[in-house]
């Protein structure tokens, strides 16, 4: 019985410890905050409950191996869990609009030949053939091993793009799913959608690598899922599980530096000046905190930890973080009303360089400046006082960058108006419903993460010579492990669930562990 630190205590920490603790291992996780999930928590106010992280769930597969893993209840034992249909209505500026089926590609083929013309559902069914091979080429590699030593293996862009002949000039192929959304969608509703999926993830699609096509067809192919109550509420499942397969937490109790010893991390201090032994230590925790555990050295040396996408091995991807205004509303919700919108920006190119070119923030005078937002309408009970109210979620990509400073509460302010009016083109008489408004900005993100500037981590993708990949699950300090969403394979729910079955099995198993089978 080995002893584990793991640090943080996020959904991707908890997967690992849960893991870790029914392989025999005393497992003790130490959380700086009061309570678990990481950036998945709850924000509740007179009755109406929000999601402070994502409020759907892909890939529920994840999930479910963990329970099945770690106990014998399943997972929809623990929460209840539904698929969302549609997954999604999209709203354009040019007045259009489509809802998307769950988890059915030719459902979304039919309604975008419908609701856009004739030929652009065909069209939009060819790209998602072509982002199939991609996720075949990548998903392995990409999800279910430890990053191989050979950066180059993820570096090569794994989507096939259409070569496209021009008249006097180079053929040319899309390298960014910008190009691809330009190139090969030709159409500006088509564009808009697909690059959402970026911005949905803080990515700039004119960065992005084109393989990141695999973000849409990971939606459309398995589907998207609420959780009973909120996503909260997986959060306090993996939790109970943890609690039952004897895995201890310790609130409150700031992890100030990795202790090393004999060339190898052999514990951890607390802020109070505790010393904690361990055999092993499992970090999950973004980069920049890792490193300052580390006494300001770089966590990641040369492969196969090297870390890709990280200032030790070359400029990154810029990321962007999230605003999100919670909404609490008078009157009940329309009949017809779906749970996720989208509003795209009528001018997405003034809104990439706010977001991502360091631009500093617009003339709030200006007009047309609204952000792509996300609209969450969840028709539960469980979120609102009563069926005479509704709790609605608004969320957009931010920035991060030293222009802004989201210290400031008319900053905040003006984001907030300017995502409310936007998402009045999804809510009918929106401006008269509302009873009052919270604004959580990256800053707020920071204070919980500990993130450089408040970003989300993105998923890892293929392509551009690696620089969107996370982290390795190894670190250059033996005995030292990285999980959670700003490690292999990257953010979102279900990448830091991952993590955590592949740092369990390299704790477990050794070096010579190379996946799920």
């Amino acid at each position: 019985m080995a002893r584990i630190v793991v640090i943080g205590a996020g959904l991707g920490a908890m997967a690992t410890a849960a893991r870790l603790a029914v392989a025999g291992h005393r497992v003790t996780v130490y959380e700086r905050g009061e309570t678990y999930g990481g950036s998945v928590g709850r924000f509740e106010r007179a009755g109406f409950v929000f999601d402070t992280g994502p409020d759907l769930l892909h890939l529920p597969a994840v999930y479910r191996d963990v329970f099945v893993k770690t106990g014998r209840e399943p997972l929809e034992s623990c929460v209840g869990m539904a698929q969302t249909d549609p997954a999604s209505r999209h709203f354009f500026p040019d007045g259009t609009s489509v809802s998307l089926p769950n988890a059915s590609r030719a459902g979304v083929v039919s309604a975008l030949e419908e609701a856009l013309g004739a030929g652009l559902g065909e069209r939009w069914g060819e790209f998602m053939n072509r982002a199939r091979d991609a996720w075949d080429r990548t998903r392995r590699p990409l999800l279910e091993e430890p990053l191989r030593p050979d950066p180059q293996v993820l570096g090569r862009d794994p989507y096939p793009s259409v070569r496209q002949k021009r008249l006097l000039r180079r053929d040319r192929q899309a390298d960014t799913l910008a190009e691809v959304a330009a190139w090969e969608l030709a159409d500006p509703r088509l564009a808009a959608l697909l690059e959402s999926y970026a911005l949905a993830y803080g990515l700039d699609p004119r960065d992005a690598p084109a393989s990141a096509a695999v973000l849409p067809y990971l939606e459309q192919t398995f589907g998207s899922w609420c959780v009973a109550g909120g996503t909260r509420e997986l959060a306090r499942a993996l939790h109970e599980r943890c609690l039952a397969r004897r895995v201890e937490f310790v609130f409150g109790a700031e992890v100030v530096s990795v202790v090393e010893k004999d060339g190898r991390a052999a514990g951890v201090e607390l802020a109070d000046g505790t010393a904690v032994e361990a055999d092993s230590v499992v970090a999950a925790v973004p980069p920049e905190r890792l490193s300052a555990l580390l006494g300001g050295r770089a966590a990641y040396g040369s492969p196969p930890e090297a870390a890709h996408g990280t200032p030790e091995a070359g400029p990154g991807p810029v990321r962007a973080g999230r605003t999100t205004v919670f909404l609490a509303l008078d009157g009940a919700r329309e009949p017809g009303a779906v749970h996720r919108s989208v509003v795209h920006s009528a001018h997405r190119e003034a809104e990439l360089r706010e977001v991502f070119d360091g631009q500093g923030p617009a003339d709030p005078a200006g007009e047309g400046l609204a952000p792509t937002v996300f609209v969450s309408r969840p028709d539960d009970p469980a979120l609102r006082p009563d069926d005479g109210h509704e709790a609605v979620l608004l969320t957009a990509a931010a920035p991060v960058h030293a222009a802004y400073d989201w210290g400031s509460p008319d900053l905040a302010g003006l984001w907030a108006d300017r995502m409310v009016a936007a998402a009045a083109t999804a809510i009918p008489g929106l401006a008269d419903r509302i009873r009052w408004r919270e604004v959580r900005t990256p800053r707020d993100t920071r204070a919980v993460t500990g993130a450089a500037g408040g970003a989300v981590p993105p998923p890892s993708l293929a392509g551009r010579s690696g620089r969107f990949l996370a982290p390795s699950n190894t670190t250059g300090l033996p005995g030292l492990y990285a999980a959670g969403g700003w490690a292999h394979p990257g953010g979102g729910l279900a990448h830091a669930g991952m993590s955590g079955a592949l740092v369990a099995g390299l704790i477990v198993e050794g070096d010579g562990f190379r996946g799920s089978q």
